[in-house]
């Protein structure tokens, strides 16, 4: 791995960690693409510099973070059940799922189908709803649909479904608000990724060369700083925006992988 594969690395993760389009499944393809082999220190980078990005959701969201002890024990009840399956299914991911090129693009395809049916449906939806329902803020988000919230991100262990818009689309279906559930979706980000990278540098950090610990900071340090303006720039997006645009992206990228480099 080189300096600008890193940067480029760090780049691709910032921009599309918070966004419904997988950041692991972009990362697997630009490894891809770049020649990158296809290593434990190349999966395991992947895994770790996820983590600047979610650093850049504690910097934006620090009051947020500090100031409720309630919200917190929600998303901690949101990160169990994505915990226990990944931590099961770890060696499942790390040695086949992470390296499966034709899984991703299936994946993103898949997935970006779903994101625009989903759309779709929820417009009408909310076009036909006359029950009076109100839909939830953060504020209102209770335990129980906490618990639901952790279980449709845990879908998005397999590469290229993506997890926050598993988490997303999940919420928005149990009723709460779509900014709402995306500030949610970046605030559990961060215990998933925190011992995602944790748990993954224990076991393999001792097999790593001080340059490669090198290529692992350097990335970090893009991903963090293009994650912040991802970020800001996904919460203007999504107030007077669907989802509808990244489903169309998902699909062009997918058909565009397989027929140009599956192929």
């Amino acid at each position: 791995m080189t300096i600008l594969q890193t940067i480029i690395l760090g780049v691709v993760e910032g921009i599309t960690e918070f966004l419904p389009i997988s950041s692991t499944g972009h990362l697997i393809l630009t490894s891809k693409l770049l020649g990158i082999a296809d290593t434990n220190f190349t999966k395991s980078f992947e895994i770790a510099i996820q983590f600047g990005a979610i650093l850049a959701v504690v910097v934006l969201y620090w009051k947020k973070i500090f100031s409720s002890g309630e919200l917190w024990k929600k998303v901690f009840t949101a990160f169990l059940p994505t915990a226990i399956i990944g931590f099961l299914l770890y060696k499942i991911l790390k040695n086949y799922l992470l390296s499966n090129v034709i899984i991703v693009v299936w994946a993103l395809f898949l997935g970006g189908v779903a994101l625009i049916l989903f759309e779709i449906w929820y417009k009408k939806s909310l076009y036909y709803k006359t029950d009076g329902r109100q839909f939830c803020s953060i504020k209102e988000i209770d335990y129980k649909k906490s618990f639901w919230i952790g279980v449709w991100q845990s879908l998005a262990i397999i590469p290229g479904l993506s997890r926050s818009g598993a988490t997303i689309v999940g919420g928005m279906l149990m009723g709460i608000n779509r900014e709402a559930i995306v500030e949610f979706s970046f605030l559990l980000a961060i215990p998933i990724m925190a011992v995602a990278t944790g748990y993954d540098l224990l076991k393999n950090a001792g097999r790593f060369s001080f340059d490669q610990f090198y290529f692992l900071a350097l990335g970090f340090v893009v991903s963090f700083i293009v994650a912040i303006l991802s970020i800001t720039w996904l919460l203007r997006f999504i107030k007077n925006h669907t989802f509808i645009l990244f489903g169309v992206y998902r699909i062009i990228v997918a058909l565009a992988f397989w027929i140009l480099v599956i192929k």
